[in-house]
């Protein structure tokens, strides 16, 4: 079996489901250890079933995005067990309910502040040691077109991403003349996910993608490797 990214570990956020899971799995699959983080425990012990029927490598680590302390723990259990990591995938993000902005819920805002933005800076600060302890850390974060185009009715969740790639894109920069680390961003597009269909209840799954197809892309990323900050939408 040809597995390039053997001997690597991955930190999948988001792992439980969609894009998340399967490319958790497509990680597995090359042939690196995947730290599968979500907080739906048996939505996690799922995907760590399927790496494991294929004879991947993976470890389960629940936490909630929402809680700094928990990646803290979390970077202190990867550099207690492994001392590096070579690959970090962001992969969750929470959708807030559509609204024009005069509407826009505060609750929810302030949870996708957290999870989209807030959490995000926090894994930096604590994996930023570890993936520079790697041979060639790379950062991979999902984004989406609303970040960079407003949209109607997507200003609470499109402002949250906003924020996500001027933090990527800035950790970016400030890694590159003094690292290896490299980061990328990629917007997944049309995707057959649980986040789309609540976007979009009344289109057709099977008319857009499934996950698997973007995991894909994003292993064939890896392997290919990125020497700069890189940007593309997968549109397959």
């Amino acid at each position: 079996m040809d597995q390039p990214l053997a001997n690597r570990l991955a930190l999948v956020t988001g792992a439980s489901k969609g894009i998340g899971a399967a490319t958790a799995r497509a990680l597995a699959a090359a042939g690196a250890h995947v730290v599968l983080t979500g907080r739906d425990v048996p939505a996690l012990e799922a995907v760590e079933d399927a790496i494991h029927a294929v004879g991947g490598a993976s470890t389960i680590a629940p936490v909630d995005l929402a809680e700094s302390d928990g990646l803290a723990r979390l970077a202190s259990a990867i550099a207690a067990r492994w001392d590096k990591l070579d690959y970090l995938v962001i992969s969750a993000a929470y959708l807030p309910a559509l609204t024009p902005v005069t509407q826009i819920d505060g609750k929810q805002l302030s949870q996708a502040l957290t999870v989209n933005f807030l959490a995000t800076q926090a894994l930096l600060a604590n994996f930023d040691p570890l993936l520079k302890r790697a041979e060639a850390g790379r950062v991979i974060g999902l984004t989406s077109s609303v970040g960079a185009s407003p949209r109607a009715y997507w200003s609470a969740y499109g402002a949250t991403k906003a924020a996500f790639d001027n933090l990527l894109e800035s950790y970016a920069q400030e890694v590159e003349k003094i690292s290896k680390v490299r980061v990328a961003l990629v917007d997944p597009g049309a995707t057959r996910t649980a986040m789309r269909a609540k976007a979009y209840p009344g289109e057709d799954p099977q008319s857009v993608k499934d996950p698997a197809t973007v995991a894909d892309r994003l292993v064939e990323l890896l392997v290919n490797d990125f020497t700069g900050f890189h940007r593309e939408r997968v549109d397959g």
